[in-house]
């Protein structure tokens, strides 16, 4: 950790990665509305920064890869600890270390903290606002918002379909996206196609399925602020369980996410919208990390997507201001 800049500290601990770090924002406003005048210390995966600095709430970004190696803070020096991250040993080994005066997490004996016992389903958000409503502190697990990246964004209002995913358990075929994208220049929306450096083959592959130009591949080119940026600034977003959902929840922005192993109930985007679900819960196969696609996902057909577009009514007006109605959570 920097020095101390006189304030008390606290510190949260929450090292996973894009999705975890922003279904955990709704804590983080909570937080900061609760502690005011401490200076908040964020412990989370070190390539997030760019999206750590849209959080106004955290002071500090404290690079954190996994729990196999101690929190850079030197014991006695937090004030309050918040786990964020897990109620297992492995992470609250890491939090009793930092010695604080306060710690916020889930019942562990072990080490004496105090707490509800850890609960099994339930939303992420949910999960973490609840934590601190036990503690005293009010949260809103809907209160999502992050801010804005300062620059321009590299694409202003366009439709953006994001083609990535780590695994392949929520790969949706390319033909899908290639059909959705013509669906979706047909209803007058210009389209980017966004994904990480490992998507780059497959964004190319739905370009050429859906005929557009090279120009609208976007993936592996922007940083991740970057990505914000267009996420930001687009008229809808079209993806599968991923960051990019997450990001279109974080900026209001109208979204249909087809999901495939993971439930919606614990990773979908706020209910009161916009945005809709689409997924088969009753063919679920649940294994996140499996190579081939989720039935779940498979089940998601493309006039399915595109009937959940026109549903969110997104516009073509010719100011390029998208409106957009509140969807709900649509399951197959």
């Amino acid at each position: 950790m920097p020095p101390s800049d006189g304030r008390p500290e606290l510190l949260v601990l929450r090292a996973i990665k894009l999705g975890d770090l922003l279904v955990a924002v709704p804590a983080l406003h909570a937080l900061r509305r609760a502690f005011p005048d401490h200076r908040i210390t964020l412990a989370t995966t070190a390539w997030l920064a760019p999206v750590v600095e849209l959080v106004p709430d955290v002071d500090v970004h404290l690079a954190q890869h996994g729990l196999d190696h101690p929190i850079g803070a030197r014991a006695g020096t937090v004030d309050v600890a918040v786990n964020l991250h897990g109620a297992g040993p492995e992470s609250s080994d890491l939090v009793a270390a930092l010695g604080a005066r306060r710690v916020i997490g889930h019942a562990d004996p072990s080490h004496g903290f105090d707490g509800p016992a850890w609960p099994e389903g339930g939303h992420e958000r949910e999960r973490w606002t609840r934590l601190l409503e036990w503690h005293g502190i009010a949260a809103d697990p809907e209160d999502v918002a992050i801010a804005r990246p300062a620059g321009p964004p590299a694409v202003d209002g366009a439709a953006v379909v994001h083609v990535g995913a780590f695994h392949g358990a929520r790969h949706w075929p390319t033909d899908r996206f290639g059909d959705v994208v013509r669906g979706l220049r047909e209803r007058g929306l210009d389209v980017v196609l966004t994904g990480g450096a490992d998507d780059v083959e497959r964004a190319a592959a739905v370009a050429q399925a859906a005929g557009l130009t090279p120009e609208a591949v976007l993936a592996g080119s922007l940083g991740l602020q970057e990505f914000a940026g267009v996420i930001a600034a687009a008229r809808l977003v079209v993806t599968v369980d991923t960051g990019a959902a997450h990001l279109a929840s974080a900026y209001g922005i109208p979204s249909v996410v087809v999901f495939g192993p993971a439930p919606p109930e614990a990773w979908g985007p706020p209910a009161s919208g916009p945005h809709v679900v689409l997924t088969d819960a009753s063919v679920r196969r649940g294994d996140v990390f499996a190579e081939d696609p989720d039935p779940a996902l498979l089940a998601v057909g493309v006039a399915d997507v595109l009937s959940a577009v026109d549903g969110l009514g997104v516009t073509t007006a010719a100011n390029g201001a998208g409106t957009a109605v509140t969807g709900g959570l649509v399951g197959r």
